[in-house]
């Protein structure tokens, strides 16, 4: 079997069935085909899976007759943005004439409803298409020639390890599992967006720039959160920071928040830094907003800074002063009028003329009108730049094929999704805002990341302000470019928040570290009679390793010596 077939008998959803009598066998889907939310024929054909619902209601299980299908609910709008955008770069490609002449792009768009079951059906459709019957082989193409998505790292090893061993490449927009940096456990797997090694180093980093050796930590209880957090925890060791507590909870354990929250109740540390999912941390908000949680400074990563989900009106009062990492805005000339206008009247235009796929989409999916001329999300938007990014390196796949071909024998016409995969490694371009596209020897796109800071416009409205950046192609030591002057701290203050387990030594005292506790906990002791210490233990010296605290120790050490050479002359002096 060729790297590009695929074994359509996965998981008993497809079977080769032999009826006797007949002069040939036929491959026929059991059950019910998946459709795909948004569609449309092409000769390269690009699929998509993106939580464009984020509530799923499973069908009882009697097992005692077939389930009925599951229901999915409530909108996720920068899920749908997402399927969006994908939609836009593929019709601006197809009305060009320089890219792909005489080729057009087509796409399968599926909705995975943020559940890992619904992901997996998603994978197998992707892969199997939805026609009941496939011919008179289990064996063949898949149905896709690239998939897009998806949006979560844990869901997007899912979608990888399904389809790695038959070489359909996935490219991901926010994938950001340092996990999924290997190239022998996910061979096919790109991504337009750096890996969390570098925004966990960065934030160890941002949190020892502002003086802060005393935190919190909190996490997912999955993939994303529990990789990131471990890089994070072993850079802040490395940088002198102290964790006061680490915790960690899944979106469906709400036992354990309501733990993580008590555990905030009673700590010290002011600064809390949350590696998590836009989920789980709109979870954690509802809780710490009930029980009145104010005044922490939070330090935030990609996933939910900008996460227009947690603007609510009393966000703020938790959230304000927030700083963290942001995938960088960038502006797609034409995107904007595309979401809010062109595609409901050219791609999802719901009439008698409609195409079979698209009245389907209409009949089953009538919740989605609710976002027709929608526009107050689209200055929050970053992550459709990546999706942009992904569309058009698959787009450039085929002058690299063709290069591939001419070396060799095969001059089929037909591109087959392992050749995707290889040309993928070797693209180069530039898009039309001027970014350069290219993916290293791990499958991630070079980028960089905005930092942005929670504050109030002067309408009251929550604003995303980039203070600074952070690019991940330069030395760590030359990576941050910040405007401290532009942040706003916890509470809207502009006084920089203090987060220490104790407070520098003061000339005349020492410290002495408190037993079985952490290096940042100790006690200041008054220098023995007759010693002193005459300057202010610093915290920590930024961009270097070198530790200035202050202690009695030297100076009382020089000044005996000090002492006793002055004794030593004196009586050198009676003698002569």
């Amino acid at each position: 079997m060729s790297p590009g077939a695929t074994v359509l008998t996965l998981i008993g959803l497809i079977e080769a069935c032999v009826t006797m009598g007949e002069p040939a066998s036929l491959c026929q889907i059991r059950g019910s085909p998946e459709f795909p939310v948004l569609s449309k024929e092409g000769d390269v054909m690009i699929g998509g899976a993106f939580s464009i619902h984020s509530k799923i209601t499973q069908p009882s299980l009697s097992f005692t007759e077939r389930p009925t299908a599951y229901k999915c609910s409530s909108i996720n709008q920068r899920e749908f943005r997402f399927a969006q955008s994908m939609i836009f770069a593929i019709e601006e490609i197809n009305n060009k004439m320089d890219l792909l002449p005489n080729i057009s792009i087509g796409y399968r768009i599926y909705d995975n409803c943020a559940s890992t079951l619904s992901s997996m059906r998603a994978a197998m459709a992707l892969m199997n298409g939805h026609e009941l019957t496939l011919g008179n082989s289990c064996s063949g193409l898949s149905a896709v020639h690239a998939i897009i998505g998806e949006s979560e790292s844990s869901s997007t090893i899912v979608l990888s390890r399904t389809t790695g061993p038959f070489q359909i490449p996935v490219i991901s927009h926010s994938a950001t599992c340092e996990c999924l940096s290997s190239r022998k456990e996910f061979p096919a797997f790109f991504r337009t967006i750096v890996s969390d090694l570098y925004q966990s180093r960065a934030l160890a980093q941002l949190v020892k720039h502002f003086g802060w050796t005393w935190v919190g930590a909190i996490n997912s209880d999955n993939d994303y959160g529990n990789n990131g957090m471990a890089i994070f925890l072993s850079a802040a060791q490395e940088e002198g920071v102290c964790v006061e507590y680490t915790e960690k909870f899944d979106r469906a354990e709400p036992e354990k928040l309501l733990k993580v929250i008590e555990v905030i109740k009673k700590s010290t540390a002011r600064v809390i830094v949350g590696f998590l999912s836009h989920v789980e941390m709109n979870n954690l908000l509802e809780q710490l907003s009930l029980h009145n949680i104010t005044g922490h400074q939070f330090i935030g990563v990609e996933a939910w800074i900008t996460a227009d989900s947690l603007v609510t009106p009393t966000s703020f009062s938790v959230l304000g002063g927030a700083l963290g990492f942001a995938v960088q805005k960038a502006n797609i000339s034409g995107l904007e009028d595309f979401l809010v206008r062109d595609f409901w009247e050219t791609e999802f235009l719901c009439n008698e003329t409609n195409s079979e796929s698209v009245s389907r989409t209409c009949k089953e999916n009538p919740d989605l009108f609710q976002l027709k001329g929608h526009d107050d999300d689209l200055e929050m938007l970053r992550y459709p730049t990546n999706i942009y990014k992904a569309i058009y390196a698959v787009a450039h796949s085929p002058q690299h094929i063709e290069v591939f071909r001419q070396k060799g024998c095969d001059k089929a016409l037909e591109i087959k999704p392992w050749e995707v995969v290889e040309a993928l490694k070797h693209v180069n371009f530039t898009i039309k805002n001027g970014e350069s596209v290219w993916f290293d020897n791990t499958g991630a796109a070079v980028n960089r990341y905005e930092l942005v800071n929670w504050q109030l416009g002067s309408d009251g409205s929550i604003l995303f302000k980039p203070v600074g950046y952070y690019d991940a192609s330069l030395p760590s030591d030359k990576g941050f470019s910040l405007n401290t002057e532009a942040i706003i701290w916890s509470g809207g203050g502009k006084e920089l928040p203090v987060s220490v387990c104790s407070e520098s030594c003061h000339p005349g005292t020492h410290k002495v570290l408190q037993k079985g506790k952490h290096v940042c906990c100790f006690d200041c002791v008054p220098c023995p009679a007759g010693e002193f210490s005459n300057t202010t233990g610093n915290t920590v010296l930024i961009h270097t390793n070198i530790h200035a605290h202050s202690t009695c120790l030297s100076v009382c050490i020089m000044l005996k010596l000090a002492a006793m050479q002055s004794v030593i002359n004196v009586i050198r002096m009676y003698l002569m």
